[in-house]
Order: C-alpha cells, then sequence, then structure tokens
C-alpha cells in the first residue's frame, strides 16, 4: 500500500505540472517510448503485471432489503433498510462508511462553496429571485436511526455526504454484519433545484414524474487499492459502489405505473389483466414493441390522483445500485430481444409528452444497444434495461436510466432532437456495461466509464445508422479541443472533480482515442479482442486504469505505454507536417555534394560494390548528366549487379520503380502518432503508406521517407481521411502547383 501511495503521489505531481505547463512535457528531453513504470502502480497478487485480477483478488458485497414510501403530494421520501455487509479483505474492519449523497442537496452542503463565483451582469428574474430572494432547498438525509439487529443504536457520525458506522469489535474477514437505518428526505424538483434524479412537475395536469436515485444510504468500496474510498460526493465525479442482491419494496398511489432496477415479483398485482396480457405479448414480439400501458390509460390516469396506494416489489442480484422510475403519466411499451440464448427485455416508460417520438424510438434503441455492447464486450446479463423519458436528464444505473428528448407541445421534432435522443439512450443503456457491471470509479475516473462507453457508443451509432452525425469517436472532432487554450486543458488521468471541460476531457477525448487506437493504430481485429479480454476479465469487479492500460497490451502483444503516455497522461497534441519535398535521380557519377558525402561514409563504414548516385534535383553544385526516367539498363554498376544476381524469370518480377522522392516529415506537436500518407499520381490514381508511430524513436522532431514510384507524384497529403486528430492540416498537403513549380 505505501509503495501505491507513493506512486499516486507522484502521478498528481506530474499531473499537476501537466496543469500548468504542459506545451513544456513535450519539449523535455524524455523518451517517449519509455515504459510507464513511473506512472502505473506496481503489479501485486491483487492485480496483475498482466492487467488481469490477481490470486488474492477480492472485493466486498453489500445487500440490502428496502422499504420506501413515496409521499406524492409533498414530495418526500420515506424509507427503511436493512443492510448485510460481507468482509471478503483479509484486514479486520474497525468501522464502515456508507454513503449520504443527498447530502448533497442539504442546505449546509459544501457543493455551492467550493467554486469561485462572479457577478453576473444580467441575470433573468427567475435565476436573480432563486439566487438571492428565496430559501435554499431544504433537501438532504434525515436519518432517525441506525441501529444492530437486535434493535441496539449504533454509533455513527456524518462528514458531509459520507456517514461512519462504529463496529464495537470489528468485521473480521469472511465475517457479515446487518444493521438497520430509517430515513427520509424532501425529493427535488430537479429542474429547479438540479440533481440527477428527483421530480418533473407538470402545470398542464399538475402531476409529477419521478426518478429516484441516490435515494438510500449506500455502502462506499473497500478495495485493494486505496481501503475506504474516501471522496466526498461534490457533484460532477459519480459513483463507486459495491455489488450486492436487492429486495426493495416501493409503496406509490396506486394509479402510478413503475420501472425499477431488477424482477418485477408483482406483476399480476400492479398491472391490469388487459395490461397483462400486452406484456405476456411484448415477451414475445422480437421485431416491434408491444404498448403494455397506451397513452389512453396514461390520459385517464393523469385525472385520478389516486387516495390509495400500492406497493412494487423488486428484486435485483448481483447489482450495484437501484433506480426506480414511477408516476401516473407514464405509457409503457417493451419488446423482447435474444441474447447469448437467453431473452432479455428492452422496455420504455415515458409521458404522452414524449410521443410521438419515444414510441416510435426508445425501445428499438434500446434493444439496438443491448445488441452492438454485447458483440463488443459480453452477453448482456440482467434480465431487462428500462429507458425513462426525463426532461433535460442523461443518467444511468443498473437495468434502468433517465433519458432526455422531448418533441414540442404539437408533436413535431427535429433532426436534432431526435437524433440527440437516440445519442443519449444509446449511452445510458450502454452504461449497464460501463460501469454498472464492469464496475469502475467513477468519483475517481470517469473517462473509465463515460470515455469507454462514449467509444462503444459511437460504434453502436454507426451501426444504428452508417451516416449518423456522432459528435464524439472521430477523430476530428476532437481537433478543436485538443488545439485550444493549453490553460484550459488537463490530462484524461484527472480527478472528476478537477476537469473543467468535462464532456471533451471526459468523454470526447476519451472515445476519440479509443477509436483512432481501434481504427489506425492497432487495427480492429487485435483492438477488439483486447477490448474483450478487458470487459470479461473486469465484469462484476472494480478494475483501475492500469488494469485497462494492460490487458489492451497483454491480449494484443501491441505495446502501447507511448499511446497511454501521451493521450491520457499530458495535454499534447498530434501536428504532423510536410516540411519538405525532394525529388532524386539516379547518375552514373556524383555530384560536389554526393562526393563530400561519400568521404565522410568511408571515415566509418565505406560503401561495398559499384556505386549508384542519387542526385538531389534542387543541387545547386555540379550537375551530373540526369536521366529524367529512371531505368536499369541506363547504369552500368547497377545493369550488371542485377544480370549477376537475377534470373530471367527473378528480373520480370522486380519493381520498375521511375521517379524518386524523399520526403521530410515535421512533428510540431507533442504526441507520438503514426504517419499516414496518400500520393496522387499525375493520372488522378492514389497510393497509400502507413508508418508505426515507432518510426519517432530516434527523433522526436523530424523524420524523412523515401518514395520510388512508378509514375510522377502530383499531390501529397498527411492523414487523409482525419484519422489521428491532427490539429493543423494546413500543413498537411504539399500542392500540385508548388511540386511543380520546384521539379519543372
Amino acid at each position: 500500500m505505501t509503495k501505491y501511495l507513493s506512486l499516486v503521489v507522484a502521478l498528481n505531481l506530474f499531473v499537476a505540472h501537466a496543469q500548468q505547463t504542459p506545451q513544456k512535457v513535450s519539449e523535455k528531453n524524455v523518451d517517449k517510448f519509455a515504459q510507464m513504470y513511473d506512472l502505473l502502480a506496481t503489479p501485486n497478487m491483487y492485480r496483475t503485471a498482466s492487467g488481469a485480477p490477481g490470486p488474492e483478488y477480492y472485493q466486498q458485497q453489500a445487500d440490502y432489503k428496502i422499504n420506501i414510501e413515496l409521499d406524492d403530494k409533498n414530495q418526500k421520501l420515506f424509507g427503511e433498510e436493512t443492510i448485510t455487509y460481507t468482509n471478503n479483505a483479509k484486514e479486520t474492519l474497525d468501522y464502515l462508511w456508507v454513503q449520504l449523497d443527498q447530502n448533497q442537496q442539504a442546505k449546509n452542503s459544501l457543493s455551492p462553496l467550493q467554486n469561485g463565483e462572479k457577478t453576473d451582469p444580467a441575470i433573468s428574474a427567475q435565476s436573480f429571485s432563486r439566487k438571492y430572494l428565496e430559501e435554499d432547498f431544504d433537501g438532504g438525509f434525515r436519518i432517525e436511526f441506525v441501529k444492530d439487529m437486535t434493535g441496539k443504536p449504533m454509533t455513527y457520525t456524518i462528514n458531509q455526504t459520507m456517514m461512519r458506522i462504529e463496529i464495537p469489535n470489528g468485521l473480521k474477514h469472511k465475517e457479515k454484519i446487518s444493521f438497520s437505518i430509517k430515513w427520509w428526505y424532501n425529493i427535488n424538483n430537479y429542474l429547479l433545484d438540479g440533481g440527477r434524479s428527483g421530480y418533473e412537475h407538470f402545470d398542464t395536469d399538475g402531476n409529477n414524474l419521478y426518478i429516484l436515485a441516490q435515494f438510500y444510504p449506500r455502502m462506499a468500496v473497500y478495495n485493494d487499492v486505496e481501503g475506504w474510498q474516501n471522496q466526498q460526493f461534490w457533484g460532477a465525479g459519480e459513483f463507486a459502489l459495491p455489488f450486492g442482491n436487492f429486495e426493495v419494496n416501493i409503496t406509490v398511489p396506486a394509479d402510478h405505473i413503475m420501472e425499477a432496477t431488477g424482477t418485477l415479483l408483482n406483476r399480476n398485482e400492479v398491472f391490469t389483466p388487459a395490461q397483462l396480457t400486452r406484456y405476456a405479448q411484448a415477451e414475445k414480439s422480437f421485431d416491434k414493441p408491444v404498448v403494455v400501458v397506451t397513452q389512453d390509460e396514461a390520459i385517464a390516469a393523469e385525472k385520478g390522483f389516486a387516495t390509495q396506494k400500492k406497493t412494487w416489489k423488486f428484486k435485483a442480484e448481483n447489482v450495484r445500485d437501484f433506480g426506480i422510475a414511477t408516476s401516473r403519466k407514464f405509457i409503457y411499451d417493451a419488446m423482447a430481444v435474444q441474447l447469448g440464448g437467453k431473452t432479455v427485455m428492452a422496455v420504455s416508460v415515458y409521458p404522452k409528452e414524449g410521443n410521438p417520438l419515444w414510441g416510435e424510438y426508445s425501445t428499438r434503441v434500446v434493444a439496438h444497444t443491448l445488441k452492438s455492447y454485447s458483440a463488443h464486450t459480453f452477453d448482456y446479463p440482467y434480465p431487462k434495461a428500462v429507458s425513462v423519458h426525463a426532461q433535460d436528464q442523461g443518467m444511468e444505473y443498473p437495468m434502468i436510466c433517465w433519458n432526455w428528448g422531448r418533441p414540442e407541445p404539437n408533436g413535431t421534432y427535429s433532426d436534432r432532437v431526435k437524433n440527440g435522443m437516440i445519442s443519449v439512450i444509446v449511452h445510458e443503456v450502454g452504461h449497464n456495461f460501463f460501469p454498472m457491471i464492469v464496475n469502475s470509479d467513477e468519483r475517481q475516473w470517469t473517462w473509465m466509464d463515460e470515455g469507454l462507453n462514449s467509444f462503444c457508443e459511437y460504434m453502436a451509432l454507426k451501426e444504428w445508422d452508417a451516416n449518423f452525425p456522432a459528435d464524439r469517436g472521430p477523430a476530428k472532432k476532437i481537433v478543436p479541443y485538443m488545439s485550444g487554450d493549453q490553460k484550459g486543458l488537463e490530462p484524461i488521468m484527472t480527478n472528476s472533480e478537477n476537469i473543467r471541460q468535462f464532456g471533451n476531457n471526459a468523454y470526447g477525448k476519451p472515445a476519440a482515442a479509443l477509436n483512432i487506437l481501434r481504427e489506425t493504430v492497432m487495427g480492429k481485429e487485435l483492438f477488439d479482442y483486447a477490448f474483450k479480454t478487458y470487459a470479461n476479465r473486469w465484469k462484476f469487479k472494480h478494475p483501475t486504469p492500469e488494469d485497462f492500460f494492460r490487458t489492451m497490451e497483454d491480449a494484443s502483444a501491441f505495446d502501447l505505454d507511448w499511446y497511454w503516455r501521451g493521450w491520457f497522461y499530458t495535454t499534447d497534441n498530434n501536428d504532423i507536417a510536410i516540411k519538405a519535398v525532394k525529388r532524386y535521380f539516379v547518375s552514373n557519377e556524383p555530384s560536389q555534394n554526393v562526393q563530400e558525402f561519400l568521404k565522410k561514409k568511408r571515415q566509418r563504414n565505406a560503401p561495398q560494390g559499384e556505386m549508384v548516385y542519387m542526385i538531389d534535383e534542387t543541387s545547386t553544385d555540379m550537375k551530373p548528366q540526369l536521366n529524367k526516367e529512371f531505368q536499369i539498363k541506363d547504369f552500368q554498376a547497377l545493369d550488371q549487379y542485377v544480370n549477376q544476381h537475377f534470373s530471367v524469370e527473378e528480373k520480370a518480377k522486380l519493381n520498375q520503380p521511375k521517379y524518386f522522392y524523399q520526403i521530410d516529415f515535421e512533428k510540431l506537436g507533442g504526441l507520438v502518432m503514426p504517419i499516414l500518407v496518400e500520393l496522387t499520381f499525375e493520372d488522378g490514381t492514389k497510393e497509400t503508406h502507413k508508418f508505426p508511430a515507432q518510426i519517432w524513436r530516434m527523433n522526436d522532431k523530424e523524420v524523412s521517407r523515401t518514395f520510388a514510384t512508378k509514375k510522377q507524384i502530383s499531390k501529397i497529403v498527411i492523414d487523409p481521411q482525419e484519422e489521428t486528430a491532427d490539429v493543423d492540416t494546413t500543413n498537411n498537403v504539399w500542392p500540385k502547383q508548388e511540386i511543380k513549380s520546384k521539379f519543372e
């Protein structure tokens, strides 16, 4: 543990330097192909050098039995839970840490105080009133008790969004402890008070739509990397949670329709006979959704405001969290998806305000997402995936997520709204894989779930529609960010709370980096195998960045330390330019420059045999007789060598180049990247060449390559398909007219 902490300190110092003077990182005399021993935690028995879990790997388990009741009239939630916690660590635990994320909404929360604030020169009347005149929202958990299973109060201490519960005799290896907590809180109107969950109020009919998450005290992660996860919930960094089993009973008004994490145990008690029949049809419909709760039924329920109550009972196994969506406004549709020999249900719940867009697309997109992600990782293991329509939301939980995308009141919608809705549904449903199953620490490393998920989202969107206008994934889309003012950039390997451009840094840049790695650096076959290996090694476990980096190399035999170092640990960008182009002619006699070259060469290692001389056309010294088109028979020494060493049949197979060009490449950006070159010839035909990143290993600034061609080159382009996020493409082209002015 001590060695790991020292490495973390070193990493923080490196990141701090990169934030202050990131451009200078690439100017240092450092080996960009060096192994990352200076940045990665030392492998051990918990996490191996291959990136796989080690023989001593362990993880804790937290099981929950929860009873909650929603007060729809007053927007309050009341709950009581029993948590059973299993200690699988070898060490004894003296206390437990429980997350109280709702406290981020408390009146005494420090979250609103963590950032500087200037006076707005202009502000809306509503914002002015909420900021300066109105009382702050009174959120946060009210803990009524914490008791052991005998009913005896347990000692606890609340530190903002964390609660420490004392264990008098300690919790030893393989021991379990059960305790109960009772609480309540005021549910926030997330459109007014912010938050990743809460409720939306509809003035037109007086109803509320609830999306409930972080609604219960949740166990923090304890692991081999940092012991207890002790980052507070400030609002940006999301969640780190252990896996467990849930039994949750949710009491709501009787006219509500609900979906939640897990399997619904009492469907016949909460659905009408007609709805049960429709749901049975949906379980056999693999080509299109079946509407289970109709829009007419939802409109009728909107007017009722039932005073009776109904309890929905859910059970979920091996999940890290629990989410709930409930409203009397919900329409419900579903369809079946065949995955790995089993049937999974794709479900959507949405108010009438979401139609016709949601009824047309949502559940179909859910089904497509499950198929796409499963193909790239592992078969989706849970019984369902639910998309919930919630205005201005995009948030994920096991088996359920909230998604925005609302048509105009008259039902019309733009392509921007439709494509945005499809994108967010793919993204949030995709989070079931990262981090709900491949359970990384979102509180610490946002990119490990958002970045990997955005990359998979890009692949899924392209599989949905090859021309889909995806914003994250294509290399060229990240160029504006990477070419921006360095003062506003941080490396990807930056803690979630310290990122200024969250979307670009944690979503866009890692998605582009992985897309470039797959399509340009490694190739799809090697990348896909390694990526799937990572997903399967770490499903239902807690991976770290090192585990991802090492697995990608281990499963592909591709040394990528240079790539991780540049893309993830610095703010360097890619800018490769054509510095010069020279054409060479073959000659029987040397020029003065060639003679000087030979003198130096003889002093070290003299060339052997008869000589063929390459003359730079731009040379200003004595010029020998030059042949405009190279032919072997015109050069006695070469012709003699060929006749001596090759048969007639072999000579017929030899290349017959006529022109020789030296292209000098200059690396102006800090990133080490492959060089992609497209040559266009005078007859309009093209030829592509790809040089691996290792071409820069001896000279980080300049490198040259010679091209022997059968036809004259009229144009040269670096990265013609914009695959490498080159921030300045104006220096990527050698124009036809410039070539003619030099060579003709």
